[in-house]
């Protein structure tokens, strides 16, 4: 039933500020009962590329804002490495609501909050998608594998309307407890640059 509210409710948003305030009254998803606020996007919604995370931890939930903590800040440190800036890149997260205790959200809380994330996608229309971290790959292109196998290659994802170009990478909060890691994530942040620069 939340899922078929939540496609509902995300098919009449025509604008980013609609949605947004969709989901600000949207309770078919526990989540937003334990929540401090929604977390809804950062950054630029003309920007050519979108990064998409899986949800918001501690710092964001105090904030408002999606990577505003460490791998924030690691997640600015790498868009810096390839001349991009938060003004120039759109940031949203599957589910928009802080998990309890900062765990995975469930496979079901991720599939209730699914049409909102795509329908904001849909609606920022950008040429490239990066998917930050398996469970973001997972959700919004149906891939099975795990990060490891799938980082560093290119899906399509489909709106409806037409096809974008989605990779997935390594989520920074991985990339700061595995540092060692870091080199494959950069080669695909210049195969992003690379796509912008087409």
């Amino acid at each position: 039933d939340a899922i078929m509210a939540a496609r509902t409710a995300a098919r009449n948003a025509q604008t980013l500020e609609e949605l947004r305030a969709i989901l600000d009254q949207f309770d078919g998803c526990a989540l937003k009962a334990t929540a401090t606020r929604l977390v809804f996007a950062d950054g630029n919604p003309e920007a050519r590329v979108m990064f998409v995370g899986e949800a918001p931890g501690r710092d964001e939930d105090i904030e408002g804002l999606p990577f505003v903590g460490r791998s924030g800040k690691l997640l600015d440190r790498m868009l810096a490495a390839i001349g991009l800036g938060r003004s120039q890149v759109y940031i949203a997260n599957i589910v928009p609501w802080r998990p309890p205790g900062n765990r995975t959200p469930t496979p079901q809380e991720s599939q209730i909050c699914l049409p909102f994330i795509r329908r904001q996608i849909e609606l920022a229309d950008p040429d490239v998608i990066v998917c930050l971290g398996g469970p973001s790959a997972q959700t919004l292109l149906g891939i099975r594998e795990g990060i490891t196998k799938t980082r560093g290659r290119w899906y399509k994802f489909d709106t409806g309307k037409r096809e974008i170009r989605a990779m997935p990478t390594f989520h920074p909060a991985f990339l700061l407890r595995s540092p060692l890691q870091k080199r494959f994530a950069w080669r695909d942040f210049l195969a992003i640059k690379k796509a912008l620069a087409e």
